[in-house]
């Protein structure tokens, strides 16, 4: 089970934000879904992401994600020393590759925010991407204590 917090103005299980604007672990130009193995995680994902405004987003919006056992997942060994670098050049790397290469649909990354949880990317250009499913949205009750 894999966990997506977004904001729900947007589709939540398409890649268009990582493939305008990259990621982690895409390039501007290769469309992923990020995700997190826990929904904590998912959730101080979005937190890093937004800052520390004080402000309570009130559109996101998170789903659970379905991946069947049998479907074939890599996992990123931290082999690369470089691999949470601000600049993104190895990891970007590294997934482009995965990506053109269709090695797997869905790879585990550790997570930079936390780095003893895992993140993961989805490639929804996979064949077995068909096989992976969503969740409806669901509301997320955001402890206010997190932005004061």
């Amino acid at each position: 089970m894999a966990y997506r917090i977004a904001d729900a103005r947007h589709a939540l299980m398409d890649g268009y934000g990582a493939l305008m604007f990259g990621g982690r672990w895409n390039s501007p130009g290769f469309e992923v879904i990020y995700a997190s193995l826990s929904y904590s995680c998912a959730m101080l994902e979005v937190l890093a992401h937004i800052g520390r405004q004080g402000i309570i987003p009130k559109n996101h919006r998170y789903i659970k994600i379905s991946i069947p056992q049998s479907l074939k997942i890599e996992s990123f060994a931290k082999q690369n020393k470089h691999w949470n670098s601000p600049d993104t050049i190895a990891s970007r790397a590294y997934g482009d590759k995965w990506i053109k290469e269709e090695r797997t649909v869905a790879l585990i990354v550790p997570s930079v925010v936390a780095t003893e949880d895992k993140d993961i990317v989805i490639n929804p250009k996979h064949p077995d991407y068909r096989k992976i499913k969503a969740s409806p949205p669901q509301d997320i009750i955001w402890n206010e204590r997190l932005f004061t």
